[in-house]
């Protein structure tokens, strides 16, 4: 822990607010781009801390919520196929599609598990060799190597009976969809620090400059957060746009190269949608053709169908960082973690989960 807790220390979290509240001089808004640093800023109180004129917007940073309805209707759709193990992580399994989630198709019979990795998966697939085992890949450039390791190390093994679904999504091009969208009004990123463990800080410099915004990438902890938000104040007041990276202990410029291998060894980039937000180009990973034989879409010939949503559910607006979670009509009456009408709510880095569990009220209408 003593690693942890110099980046928790009390003094120099009241330090850093102090440093904040000078170099500010009007508003300014800074969208986190990552669910974990929401999860952070709401769990330590640092909104409350931050000065009025500092706007924290909490973007489309959790992957399970951004995950659209006709994805998930897909692997249900595969759950319930005679032979077929669905397996995926826990907060995937309680994400609504259009009728339904997995864990409702469990409950009807389909043979869902939850899985802590893809290696678990695979592991699975070794054993039960007269099954078909599917995995529901999900998560942002963080999760994506260890997802293609189990493609790779699949095919070395020799094991035919295990295949994945492709839900990945990539961070920088939701940054420039939020960027060209008329109703955002983000000024600065927090980008996410266990991405660019991965992938580096190289692919934000083009949209730095073609936006003319700072992004700078942190931690989850609050001293990160707060060296992280008073770093973007700095560029923002200075009128200076570009990187930053207040993660240096983690990240590093190239990034994880050999992770980086692995991944695109596998996958490739693709159009994909976005739930709440729509398509956005080159914002996937898809299997490559070469590794047909383990897409499950394309193994089982399951298409995706974009579905419109009718609901009620303003997740969309709160994934644009357009509303805040409290300012839903339906949040804590209609709306929780056992009864979600939306996947913000249901995910553990959903911002109307943090919302849900870190004290926040609903606004009333004015």
């Amino acid at each position: 822990m003593k690693y942890l807790d110099e980046y928790r220390d009390k003094k120099q979290v009241e330090i850093l607010v102090e440093k904040i509240r000078k170099k500010v001089s009007r508003p300014w808004s800074i969208m986190e781009i990552c669910g974990g640093q929401t999860h952070s800023l709401l769990k330590n109180g640092l909104i409350d801390l931050l000065p009025d004129m500092v706007i924290m917007i909490h973007g489309p940073g959790c992957p399970v919520c951004v995950t659209p309805a006709g994805m998930i209707d897909k692997a249900i759709q595969l759950s319930f196929l005679p032979g077929v193990i669905l397996c995926s992580y826990g907060d995937m399994l309680r994400v609504p599609g259009t009728e339904k989630s997995l864990l409702k198709a469990k409950a009807e019979g389909a043979d869902v598990r939850m899985v802590y990795s893809p290696l678990d998966a695979l592991s699975l697939a070794r054993k039960e060799k007269n099954r078909e085992i599917v995995f529901f890949a999900v998560g942002f450039e963080t999760t994506a190597p260890a997802n293609a390791l189990s493609v790779i190390q699949a095919k070395k093994l020799g094991v035919d009976n295990f295949s994945v679904i492709s839900a990945h999504v990539l961070v920088p091009p939701a940054m420039e969809a939020i960027l060209q969208d008329e109703e955002t009004h983000v000024q600065g990123f927090l980008a996410a620090g266990h991405v660019c463990s991965v992938m580096g800080t190289e692919e934000y410099e083009p949209i730095a400059q073609k936006y003319q915004v700072p992004i700078v990438v942190t931690g989850f902890e609050p001293i990160d957060l707060l060296n992280g938000i008073l770093k973007t104040l700095t560029m923002l007041e200075n009128k200076r746009a570009g990187i930053d990276n207040q993660y240096g202990r983690v990240v590093l410029k190239e990034g994880n190269i050999q992770a980086k291998r692995i991944m695109f060894e596998v996958f490739e980039n693709g159009d994909r949608e976005w739930r709440g937000i729509g398509m956005i180009p080159e914002s996937g990973l898809q299997i490559r053709k070469k590794y047909d034989h383990y897409n499950a879409e394309k193994r089982f010939s399951i298409d995706h169908a974009h579905v419109e949503s009718v609901s009620e559910c303003m997740a969309g607006l709160i994934l644009k960082g357009i509303k805040k979670p409290n300012q839903c009509p339906y949040f804590k009456i209609r709306c929780s973690p056992e009864n979600p009408m939306g996947a913000p709510m249901v995910s553990s880095e959903g911002a109307c989960a943090a919302y849900y569990h870190y004290g926040f009220e609903q606004i009333p209408d004015s």
